[in-house]
């Protein structure tokens, strides 16, 4: 996997829907090392790239879950944290949280925190697609209404975060393999 440069093409993220977007390459202790086009870079040997978890609450202290859409690559139908991004190459990850909520739910976010900030994971889909992220995790606000793409989303709910983590606890094949290492780590779930 060639690594790409760090054109303005490539720092612009997704603005334009048909344009490539690129993830940051890393090496073992999570140095970038290059980019490359996330749409080719996962298969059943991904190299290890930067991502982030996000975990949105609202004014009454709830978390949203999302459902990913049947039409994903990996996890489809998987019920997991609010939101997930790659931050594209010298983006700040805070920008990045706050483009994805608004091009995958349709909303705004503030007082973006960090949660885990050294998370990383890799796990194997069941179709045999990995994912390899050195992942940090945070937790927002969110501040407009919802209005998820069905391409990326496919169902939404909102939970206590107590209700989220007996959930996860009782059945965690029914969530994403990187929420049910985060929601343990993190203290939003144990209060």
């Amino acid at each position: 996997m060639a690594p790409h440069s760090d054109s303005p093409a490539a720092r612009a993220g997704t603005a334009d829907p048909g344009a490539a977007e690129y993830v940051v390459l890393l090496d073992e202790e999570g140095t970038p090392i290059g980019s490359a086009d996330k749409a080719v870079i996962h298969t059943a040997d991904t190299p290890l790239h930067l991502a982030f978890s996000c975990h949105l609450v609202d004014d009454d202290g709830r978390v949203l879950l999302t459902r990913r859409a049947l039409g994903k690559l990996t996890w489809p139908g998987v019920w997991t944290n609010s939101f997930c991004g790659h931050p594209g190459p010298g983006e700040d990850p805070v920008e990045a949280i706050v483009r994805r909520a608004e091009q995958e739910l349709g909303t705004r976010v503030d007082s973006i925190e960090p949660a885990i900030p050294d998370f990383r994971y890799r796990a194997v889909d069941d179709s045999g697609v990995v994912e390899n992220e050195i992942c940090p995790v945070f937790t927002a606000r969110i501040r407009a209404d919802l209005n998820p793409r069905p391409d990326e989303i496919c169902a939404h709910h909102w939970a206590t975060p107590q209700d989220v983590r007996a959930a996860v606890d009782a059945t965690p094949f029914a969530f994403s393999p990187w929420m049910v290492a985060q929601v343990p780590k993190m203290a939003l779930y144990s209060r």
